[in-house]
C-alpha cells in the first residue's frame, strides 16, 4: 500500500474516484471543480458546455497542436456513474482505498473514471518530457449522463457548433478490462433497439373459453423471441464475439384488471441489441411478421430505435488507425479488436462519420464494472498512462 500512496497520479485518481457522480440524483458540481484543478495544474483552458440543460456540464480541456487547423484529437470520458448496493461491497464505494495488492476501490474505476484521469496523466508525462505541443490538437472531454443513455450529454453536444468548432479527426473512448493479456479495441458497437408490443384481443369473463385472446398472441411472440434469443446465445458458445451477437430480454409484462377477467390487452417490453451488421428495417419486418402471425391487432412502438453506426475502419486506409497500431506495436501490446457489446458515447461519434475507437488500457483484470467491489490495480493504472502517453503522441502527430 505504501508503494503508492505518495504517487502523485494515484492520488488525483484516487481523488476524482472519491467523488459520488452516482445517479439517479448527481451534483456534477465536485467533478466540475476537480477539473478546474486539473486543467490549471497543466495550464491548459477547460470551457464548460451545457447542451442539454444546467444540470449536465459538458467539460472539454484543450492542448493546443502546432497546426491547429488540422483534424483535433478527442479524448473523451463520462463523469457519471452506477447505483452501488453498499452492503455487497467489502470496501468504501467512495473511498478510493488501497488493499495490500494494490487493487484500487471504487465505483467508476472502470467504468471510466480512471481513463479520464490516464488522459490527464499521459499529457503531464509529455509536458514533463519537454512536449510542449504536439502537431494536432489534443481535447480531453468530460460527459454527464451517459449510463443513462448519453441524452443529456453527447448525443445533444454533437448537435452544437461548439461540437463542431473542435473539428474532430479521431475519437478516443472507454472500452472493457480484458480478463486476459491482450486489451479490447472497440471500433463499433450494437444498436439499441428497445420495443413495447400491445397484444390486443377479445376481453371477457374469465370462465369462458374465449378465443383471439391477448394471452394466446403473448404465448406465439414469446416462443418466437425466446426461440431467437436461444439461436444467437448458441453463437456465443461458438466462439462468436458477443458484439456480433443480436441479445433480446424481455424485461417487462404489463396487463390484467383482477383475476377473473380476461384482459382486453397485454404489454410485453424487449430491450434489444441489434449485432453490427444485422438491418433494423428488416429485423422490425419480421417482429411484424410474427405478430400477425400470432393473430394480429398487435401494436409495436418504438421506446427506442436508434439508427445504426458505422463501424470505424481498422486497417491501412485511415492513418488514424496505422498511428494507434504503430503505438501499441512499439509497446508489445496485443488487440482484440471487436464490436462493444454495449452502447457508449461513442455512437454518437461515429454518426458523425468521425473514427471512434474505445480503448481502456486494462488487462489481467477481473472485470468489475457495474459490479460490487469494483477496483482497478495501481500498477496497471500506472502502465494505463504509459501506454497512454505513447498513443497520443502518436496519433496527435498524424
Amino acid at each position: 500500500m505504501a508503494k503508492w500512496a505518495d504517487n502523485e497520479e494515484i492520488q488525483i485518481f484516487q481523488e476524482y474516484l472519491k467523488i459520488p457522480s452516482v445517479h439517479p440524483d448527481i451534483d456534477y458540481g465536485l467533478c466540475v471543480e476537480f477539473l478546474k484543478r486539473q486543467a490549471a495544474s497543466l495550464d491548459l483552458p477547460i470551457a464548460i458546455h451545457h447542451p442539454a440543460n444546467e444540470k449536465n456540464p459538458l467539460i472539454v480541456i484543450t492542448w493546443t497542436g502546432s497546426e491547429p487547423e488540422l483534424p483535433s484529437i478527442m479524448l473523451n470520458s463520462h463523469m457519471d456513474v452506477v447505483p452501488v448496493f453498499e452492503d455487497h461491497w467489502t470496501h468504501a464505494p467512495f473511498g478510493a482505498e488501497i488493499d495490500s495488492e494494490g487493487k484500487i476501490y471504487g465505483r467508476g474505476a472502470q467504468d471510466m473514471k480512471s481513463l479520464g484521469t490516464q488522459y490527464l496523466g499521459a499529457i503531464r508525462s509529455l509536458k514533463r518530457d519537454g512536449i510542449n505541443q504536439l502537431k494536432r490538437t489534443v481535447h480531453v472531454t468530460f460527459t454527464p449522463d451517459e449510463e443513462m443513455g448519453g441524452g443529456q450529454g453527447m448525443k445533444e453536444f454533437v448537435k452544437t457548433d461548439a461540437f463542431k468548432d473542435l473539428n474532430i479527426g479521431l475519437y478516443l473512448d472507454e472500452a472493457a478490462a480484458s480478463e486476459d493479456n491482450d486489451f479490447f479495441l472497440f471500433n463499433a458497437e450494437r444498436t439499441i433497439y428497445a420495443i413495447e408490443l400491445i397484444c390486443n384481443g377479445q376481453s371477457g369473463h374469465g370462465s369462458s373459453p374465449l378465443e383471439n385472446t391477448p394471452g394466446e398472441k403473448v404465448r406465439y411472440l414469446l416462443d418466437k423471441f425466446m426461440d431467437y434469443r436461444s439461436d444467437e446465445i448458441k453463437k456465443i458458445g461458438a466462439g462468436v464475439p458477443l458484439g456480433e451477437v443480436t441479445n433480446i430480454n424481455l424485461t417487462m409484462i404489463n396487463g390484467g384488471v383482477q383475476k377473473n377477467v380476461v384482459p382486453a390487452y397485454i404489454k410485453l417490453v424487449f430491450d434489444i441489441r441489434l449485432a453490427v451488421g444485422v438491418d433494423q428495417d428488416a429485423f422490425e419486418a419480421m417482429i411484424l411478421r410474427w405478430c400477425e402471425e400470432a393473430g394480429g391487432d398487435i401494436v409495436l412502438r418504438h421506446l427506442l430505435r436508434e439508427p445504426t453506426a458505422p463501424v470505424s475502419v481498422t486497417d491501412d486506409t485511415n492513418p488514424f488507425w496505422v498511428a494507434f497500431k504503430s503505438a501499441t506495436d512499439e509497446l508489445g501490446l496485443k488487440l482484440n479488436v471487436i464490436a462493444s457489446p454495449g452502447c457508449t458515447d461513442a455512437r454518437f461519434i461515429r454518426l458523425q462519420k468521425i473514427p471512434a475507437f474505445g480503448f481502456s488500457p486494462m488487462h489481467n483484470t477481473k472485470r468489475t464494472l457495474h459490479d460490487h467491489d469494483e477496483f482497478v490495480y495501481a500498477d496497471g493504472y500506472l502502465e494505463g498512462i504509459n501506454i497512454y502517453t505513447k498513443i497520443i503522441s502518436k496519433v496527435a502527430n498524424v
